[in-house]
């Protein structure tokens, strides 16, 4: 957030005028966000982001020149801690897991209602956002089918189970948090069903993430499935 105003400061990428002028005027509905600047390629997101140093970029995927993954992925080696949220029409299952192995915190739909966003936004920029547990199932289905996720262009990447992330020991609570986090449940729900303060279940899913060199919720599920840690 920016020090100064306490605001998240949000860049917008679409290519379509409509489709910026919808997004601002979302973000308009919520005085803790401020659209700091406005982008129509890859390209210029990156630009303009290496100037403005946002802490949100609302990606849109689909663009002429360079596309909202590959952007996505420049971002990230430019400015690692930026949190990036993709933007579509589409809920196909291949762009999520394209989107989050290129970096991105998350992703939203097009056809959300406002108020929707809005609350998605606030969590992911407290760092809260959990994962529903609609996708979560989806995730698990593909996983458990060996999927192969296409990646940008004509390249494609087959997805390995077992060799993906080293598999680093946590504590028997913290496999307790993994697993409620990685079928979709909220810090809330964990913490009720561990009988815990929702600030304890915070405290063990940073330190759950540190441990696995993760960056957010979806990750954890990939790590879940490749562990087996839920089957059974």
């Amino acid at each position: 957030m920016n020090g100064r105003s306490g605001k998240v400061k949000v860049l917008i990428v679409d290519d379509h005028p409509h489709g910026r002028e919808g997004i601002r005027e979302i973000l308009l509905g919520d005085d803790l966000f401020e659209a700091v600047g406005e982008a129509s390629s890859g390209e210029e997101a990156i630009a303009l982001a290496s100037d403005l140093k946002p802490d949100l970029v609302l990606m849109d995927i689909r663009m002429p020149g360079m596309g909202g993954l590959e952007a996505t992925y420049r971002l990230k080696l430019l400015l690692p801690s930026i949190k990036i949220i993709m933007v579509t029409v589409s809920d196909d299952i291949t762009h999520l897991f394209e989107a989050i192995k290129r970096g991105a915190q998350g992703y939203l739909l097009k056809n959300l209602d406002p108020s929707a966003w809005l609350q998605y936004l606030r969590e992911i920029a407290v760092d809260e956002a959990p994962m529903s547990k609609e996708l979560a199932f989806r995730l698990l289905q593909e996983f458990s089918a060996g999927a192969s996720v296409g990646m940008a262009g004509n390249e494609t990447a087959e997805y390995q189970h077992s060799s993906a992330f080293p598999l680093t020991p946590l504590s028997g609570r913290e496999h307790e948090v993994l697993q409620r986090v990685a079928t979709g449940a909220s810090n809330r729900e964990i913490a009720a069903a561990l009988s815990l303060s929702e600030h304890t279940v915070k405290n063990h899913l940073k330190n759950i993430l540190q441990k696995l060199h993760l960056e957010n919720r979806v990750q954890l599920t990939r790590y879940a499935m490749e562990q087996g840690l839920l089957r059974g």
